[in-house]
C-alpha cells in the first residue's frame, strides 16, 4: 500500500521526504541523499516500462497508472512512501490512483505567493511566466527521461483534488510554514497519523531529533555544495545544475513579489488562501 506525499511543486515536499527518509531508512536518523532516493517519485518511466507500457504513448501511460501501482503493491503487507505532484483526478477516463493502492496521503501546501518565486527559480521562468503556470487549469508537467507526465492543474485545483480523500479518512494536510516554524509539533502529528494508518513507528525521539537537525536548510544547502543532488535541474543557459536549496525559509514574497503578480495570485486563489489562513 502507498502513502502519498503529495504537493504542488516547490511546496516543501523535499523537506518532508528528507525527514521521513532519514527516520525510516537510516539507523541513526542522519540525512543522506541516498536515503532520500528511497522515497521516489511516481510515476517514473521505469514503473510503466516494467509492465510493458510504451512511455512515449501518453494516453497509455495515464491509463496504466493504477496497473503500475498494482505491480508495485504486489507485496500487500509492505507500506511504501511515494512523492507525487499529480492532481488526484482522471485523465483519459482513468484515475491517478484508487483506494486499493492508497493507504493514505499527506498533502503539503505552501503560500502560493512564495511558491511562485521558487517555481520561477527552479524552472528558469520569469515571475510573470511562473504565475501563469500556477493559474493554468490545464497544466501538465513535462515528461523527462526519468519521470512520466502527470496532470498538475492549477495550484488550487491540485490542492482541492487531494482533499477528496478526507471523506475516506485518508488525508492529512500539512502547511510548509508550520513544518518550518513548528517542526516537532507537525512531525508528531504526522507520526500519529501514520500510526492510525497502521504504520507503527514506535517513535524514537532521539532518532527523530537527529533527522530534524540534519535536514535543517543550512545543512541541506551545505550538503548540496559538496555532493551532487540529482533532483536539481540543469540550467539550460549554463549547462550546470541550479541550486535546489536556494532561499528556503528566506523566500519572502513581501520582498520578492511584485504587486501585479501578487494581486493576480490572490484573486485567482482567494477562496483557498482564506481557507488556509494565507489571507
Amino acid at each position: 500500500m502507498i502513502i502519498w506525499l503529495a504537493s504542488y511543486p516547490k511546496s516543501g515536499n523535499t523537506l518532508l521526504r528528507s525527514i521521513l527518509s532519514s527516520y525510516f531508512y537510516s539507523n541513526d536518523g542522519i540525512f543522506t541523499f541516498e536515503n532520500l532516493e528511497k522515497i521516489s517519485q511516481f510515476p517514473q518511466t521505469s514503473h510503466l516500462m516494467s509492465i510493458g507500457v510504451d512511455v512515449e504513448n501518453e494516453k497509455e501511460v495515464f491509463k496504466n497508472f493504477i496497473n503500475a501501482q498494482n505491480s508495485i503493491n504486489k507485496d500487500n503487507d509492505k507500506v511504501k512512501f511515494f512523492k507525487t505532484h499529480s492532481s488526484l483526478c482522471k485523465m483519459y477516463e482513468s484515475n491517478f490512483t484508487d483506494l486499493k493502492n492508497t493507504l493514505g496521503a499527506i498533502y503539503i501546501v505552501r503560500d502560493p505567493r512564495n511558491v511562485v518565486t521558487s517555481l520561477a527559480h527552479h524552472y528558469n521562468l520569469s515571475i510573470d511566466q511562473a504565475t501563469d503556470v500556477m493559474i493554468d487549469k490545464n497544466r501538465l508537467m513535462d515528461k523527462t527521461p526519468k519521470n512520466c507526465r502527470v496532470f498538475l492543474g492549477s495550484w488550487n485545483f491540485n490542492y482541492n483534488s487531494w482533499k477528496n480523500l478526507k471523506d475516506q479518512n485518508k488525508f492529512l494536510l500539512i502547511k510548509y510554514e508550520d513544518l518550518i516554524n513548528k517542526k516537532k509539533t507537525v512531525l508528531l502529528k504526522i507520526f500519529k497519523y501514520l500510526d492510525l494508518l497502521g504504520l507503527k513507528s514506535n517513535l524514537d525521539m532521539t532518532k527523530l531529533n537527529k533527522a530534524i537537525k540534519t535536514t535543517e536548510f543550512k545543512n541541506m544547502k551545505k550538503k548540496e555544495e559538496n555532493e551532487t543532488f540529482y533532483e536539481a535541474v540543469i540550467d539550460s543557459k549554463t549547462g550546470k545544475r541550479k541550486n535546489f536549496f536556494n532561499l528556503g525559509p528566506k523566500n519572502n514574497w513581501r520582498e520578492l513579489l511584485d504587486q501585479k503578480n501578487k494581486d493576480k495570485i490572490e484573486s485567482n486563489f482567494e477562496k483557498e488562501m482564506m481557507e488556509l489562513g494565507y489571507l
